[in-house]
Order: structure tokens, then sequence, then C-alpha cells
């Protein structure tokens, strides 16, 4: 696509390699790199829990290995000492059962879950269930209530933290909120077949609107050239679904639309976010 010079906007993946402008100048991504998103733990474990003894279940991909360099960048010189379990697992595995085995035996007392929604469910689900009670972060792939932690279980979900960036249609404290009522009106107009709660939905319908700025930008000037010029040219760009005072900047050397997050932690019904907004 690249070599075509045809623009790739807002791909749907928060992999470092998608904000790399001097060699893929054609390609953006839309939501925080997965190396961002694996900082904001780190930065919260090193001030919080600077003992940690920690386990990471990883996929065993670039999806997974984006986020465990992340998570060790940010650990720093400790991440040797504090990191005392790795475990990966394979697309094709049917389940990750025997890896949070390994995990609770390694005597981790806090565990960074680096999975996709199908093997977080089981994660969360299997960890509960063997009494091992660490602390426990889930990326934000996996962390949709009607996705991952309705069927792992609610009360085995408890105390689970992630990050957020975009508000949760499925999330009470949400449903009275003007973007949310109006994303609901969409889906129920342009996409009644689809699924509202659905996280995906609601990243596309985000992705989406920051597409309809960029040619908001370009004006009559339709061109690939200008279309990816104002697409690294957005400015406080403020989405519906976007948690409140988040801002979506873009320059010619900066292709990480969103890069701000917020640490939320799961209390049986809902995800309550906590702290600052983190920035990378």
């Amino acid at each position: 696509m690249n070599a075509k010079q045809v623009p790739q906007l807002f791909v749907a993946t928060g992999a470092s390699k998608w904000g790399d402008p001097e060699h893929f100048p054609w390609t953006m991504g839309w939501q925080p790199n997965y190396q961002t998103e694996s900082r904001a733990y780190a930065s919260y474990i090193l001030k919080n829990h600077p003992n940690a003894k920690i386990g990471i279940l990883f996929q065993n991909d670039d999806y997974g290995k984006d986020y465990l360099k992340g998570f060790k960048d940010g650990l720093g010189n400790k991440a040797s000492k504090m990191i005392i379990a790795e475990v990966s697992y394979e697309v094709t595995d049917a389940t990750i059962d025997s890896q949070i085995v390994s995990l609770q035996g390694s005597g981790a007392d806090t565990f960074f879950n680096i999975t996709t929604p199908k093997f977080a469910a089981q994660a969360i689900r299997k960890s509960y269930d063997l009494g091992w009670r660490p602390l426990h972060f889930v990326n934000n792939v996996s962390a949709s209530i009607a996705a991952v932690l309705q069927p792992a279980g609610l009360e085995k979900s408890v105390g689970l933290i992630s990050i957020s960036y975009s508000k949760d249609p499925s999330d009470p404290p949400w449903k009275d909120d003007k973007g949310v009522k109006d994303y609901s009106a969409f889906m129920k107009k342009y996409y009644p077949d689809g699924n509202p709660i659905d996280a995906g939905s609601a990243y596309g319908y985000g992705a989406a609107q920051t597409l309809v700025q960029v040619l908001k930008q370009c004006g009559d000037d339709l061109t690939r050239e200008n279309v990816m010029r104002q697409a690294a040219n957005l400015k406080d760009l403020e989405l519906p679904l976007a948690l409140p005072g988040m801002k979506i900047n873009t320059s010619p050397t900066d292709f990480y639309p969103i890069k701000q997050v917020q640490l939320a932690r799961f209390d049986g019904k809902t995800w309550v976010r906590f702290g600052e907004l983190m920035s990378r």
C-alpha cells in the first residue's frame, strides 16, 4: 500500500509499527499504541507496588511482543528483577489453563494478561477458580464488559485493572451521556443489525468520525497527498465517545492520534477510572 501511495488511515490495531511516518508515510493508526498502554501499567506498578513479583502471559506474535517490549521499557532496569515468569500461548491453542497454572506456581503476585478476548476470559476465569488472586492487569483489547468480563464472570473480574480511552456504551455511568446517546441513535438508524455495545462498533464509529474530520479539512482537494497531509494535521480534536478531556493531535512526525489513557479498575459492575490522564 505504501509502495502504491494509498492512504491507510486509522488502522484498527495498537501495533507500534503503524506510527512510523519515516518508513510508512501512507499508514496511520488510531488507538493508543500497545507500548504506550503497557508503559502506563509499568508506571503504576513502580509507583504503587515497587516490590511486585510479576508474571506475564502473552500471545506469541508481534501483538504480544509489542506489549511486552513497552512493559519492560516502562519498568526500565528493574524489569529483570521484577518479572519472575513469562509464558506465551499460540492463537491456535484451545485453552491457556496450563499457562495460568504455571504462573500461579511461579509465586507471582502481579499478573499482566496480554491476550485477545477469548483467552482473556479464560485467564480471568481460570485464575479465579484456582484461588490465585494477583494484582491483575488486562490489556485494553480485552477489557470489554460484554465481550470478555461477562463471559468470564463479573464476580471473577472484580479488581481487574486496565486502561480506558473511550466511553464503553455498555457501561451504566455513560447511559445518559450525549455522545453515547448520539452513537446509539446512529447505530439504530444506520446499522440496526449491529450490536451497539460491541467494542468494535464503538471503535469504528470513533475512527470514522476522525476520518470525517480529515475529509472536512481537505475541502475540495481530495488528492491522496492532501488526505495524508490533513490526517497529519489534526489539532485538539475531541470525539463524542472519547473520555472527557481527551484530544486527538497529529503532526507530520507524529502518526499516533490518541496518546492519552487513564487507568480503570473493575468493581463488579463497571470500570471505575482513577488517576490522571497519562500521555506517552
